[in-house]
């Protein structure tokens, strides 16, 4: 089966060819850091990382850019409300966002830019619109002139013009030709941060920035365009239109991920239910709580609960504890160079998670069967298997994002240091010291190491709640 993919543009299924051959140009659209994100957003991230890793893994070079809107109603409103500059909420909040990112083992992107960066593409861009009849200043703003734009406007979100209400994206709605036109250029307004044009002091309207920014570093046209389901409109509804109608010919695939909800309510400031990273690091690690936000599919509506993150846990752990106990028979070895083909099918078929997690778990117990019966030859391939599948969702044990302790990489000090104490333990056992054995082990047990016995030897593991 060949690579494809769900495109909200043609609302179909679409087999996945790249603009040029072995090459894949990937926009997704990122933060707005005015606040530190939420497992939305961080579900975002591990959607798309997933999708840059299959990605590489069938052979394409990628160039993913994955921007910063770093000025935004928003944003200057958190600023006034703290007494701080606005750019400090938003330098403040994007290094939260990176760190929660790298904490989930996302990899980076190949460009992240930021808006304010990008004020002369945009006045370029603006620019082009303009003179091609398609945009207009007016009042110290510019707007978008949808009805230029009738004939296509609406064609992502499967919208009539007819039947849209007004952009609601400024405060002049006098100035403009029509009450869905949007700005692509907000004026200057007391205490806001501005910028300098043709047309007057302001500042970039939130649509302006993706279109500039996206064909800036991929062209002007690219292969794949992401982002939530909420942003088909208006957001990208308007990026569609000012990039087409300045003559782009912007991106030939959308895909858009799920929201996530907590236990079926949107989260919310106002209702007091939205969830941070840091709410789950309590109760999960990283590699867990990357693998619940893996686990459903990619376009799938995802309700989080408590019960459905402790399953997470317990499935990626199933796949954890075959992968070190796989290790300690036959060694690590090296993942396998190829991923079974039940799994690249699911994953070519719009990224299949969920049914790549079921080849993955198929493996493992195939893999845990051969344990039990000393057949080494088929650990050794299992372990090799799952290792590759686990690698391209970013969730290999043995990889060293997180073959970790406490964050940091304190593995091989601790793993001495229980060493030792096992030394003890097993010649306290050989002159039949019982008591000392056990006072041991104990010992281990209360500071969260809990000592297994096997065949092979006593093994060790991090208690875990």
């Amino acid at each position: 089966m060949s690579l494809r993919f769900y495109d909200t543009g043609t609302r179909s299924v679409r087999a996945f060819e790249p603009l040029e051959e072995g090459r894949v140009g990937m926009y997704v659209c990122g933060a707005t850091p005015q606040a530190a994100p939420h497992i939305g957003h961080l579900r975002s991230g591990v959607i798309y990382d997933v999708l840059l890793r299959w990605l590489s893994r069938s052979g394409y070079t990628v160039t993913f850019a994955r921007n910063v809107t770093d000025i935004d109603d928003k944003i200057i409103a958190v600023a006034a409300e703290r007494g701080v500059p606005w750019f400090t909420v938003a330098e403040g909040n994007q290094r939260v966002f990176t760190h929660g990112y790298d904490l989930l083992g996302c990899l980076p992107p190949t460009i992240e830019p930021r808006a304010t960066g990008h004020v002369p593409e945009m006045i370029v861009l603006m620019r082009r619109l303009i003179e091609k009849g398609h945009a207009y200043a007016a009042g110290g703003d510019v707007y978008f002139d949808v009805k230029s734009w009738a004939d296509h406007y609406g064609e992502l979100s499967n919208q009539r013009l007819e039947n849209m209400r007004s952009s609601g994206d400024t405060p002049n709605e006098d100035c403009k030709r029509d009450h869905r036109d949007f700005a692509l250029w907000k004026g200057a307004k007391p205490g806001e941060p501005s910028w300098e044009t043709p047309w007057g002091e302001g500042r970039p309207g939130w649509h302006l920035e993706c279109s500039a920014m996206a064909t800036k570093y991929l062209g002007r046209t690219f292969d794949i365009h992401g982002g939530g389901v909420d942003l088909i409109f208006p957001h990208h509804e308007n990026e569609i239109a000012q990039s087409r109608a300045a003559g782009d010919g912007f991106a030939r695939y959308w895909l858009h991920n799920g929201l996530l909800t907590v236990d079926g309510e949107k989260m919310s400031k106002s209702v007091g239910n939205v969830v941070l990273l840091t709410d789950l690091l309590g109760r999960a690690r990283p590699a867990e709580i990357r693998y619940y936000l893996a686990s459903a599919h990619y376009r799938s509506l995802m309700d989080y609960t408590d019960a459905a993150l402790a399953e997470a846990v317990t499935a990626y752990q199933r796949i954890e504890g075959f992968v070190v106990r796989a290790a300690e028979v036959v060694g690590a070895g090296s993942p396998a160079p190829q991923v079974p083909a039940a799994f690249a099918a699911a994953l070519d078929d719009d990224l299949g998670v969920p049914q790549a997690l079921a080849t993955l778990h198929d493996t493992v117990r195939e893999g845990n069967s051969a344990l039990a019966s000393g057949d080494h030859d088929a650990v050794r391939e299992r372990l090799g298997s799952v290792r590759t599948m686990a690698d391209v969702l970013g969730l290999d044990p043995l990889s060293d994002q997180w073959n970790q302790v406490g964050g940091d990489d304190l593995r091989p000090v601790v793993d001495a240091l229980v060493a030792v104490a096992l030394e003890q333990r097993q010649a306290a056992r050989a002159r039949k010291d019982y008591q000392a054995a056990d006072a041991i082990r104990d010992g281990l047990t209360k500071a969260g190491i809990v000592v297994e016995d096997t065949p092979h030897g006593a093994r060790w593991e991090l208690k875990r709640d």
